[in-house]
């Protein structure tokens, strides 16, 4: 249990770095992939991985969870002076969940797997 409460922080961490990257002004030139779409497939990915251990068993509810953070990231940015809200972004974040979920749970069969002895 305890295991899983440091999973959930950590997520909660990544969500909060994440806002505010997603909000800072553009102009202070905030960590970059140097690639917008990649910079939220990124992003996303590593919520989706952290989510994948903090709920392993409600997956799918989480990733929709994250994909709607997404979207209240776009209409948050929306309100900006210097930032836009994209369709494109949003498809991104999908597409970083989709390999942020694929590659935990690689990881997890690659944890959990049973030894076998001969």
């Amino acid at each position: 249990m305890a295991r899983v409460t440091l999973w959930r922080w950590l997520l909660a961490i990544a969500m909060l770095a994440m806002l505010v990257l997603c909000l800072m002004p553009a102009s202070l030139s905030p960590p970059s992939t140097g690639w917008d779409k990649g910079n939220h497939a990124l992003g996303f990915a590593v919520l989706a991985f952290l989510a994948r251990w903090a709920w392993p068993a409600r997956m799918p509810t989480t990733l929709l969870a994250l994909l709607g953070y997404g979207a209240l990231l776009e209409a948050l940015q929306s309100l900006t002076p210097d930032r836009l809200a994209e369709w494109s972004d949003l498809w991104a974040d999908g597409m970083g969940l989709l390999i942020g979920a694929v590659v935990a749970s690689m990881m997890q069969r690659i944890v959990t797997k049973p030894s076998i002895r001969h």
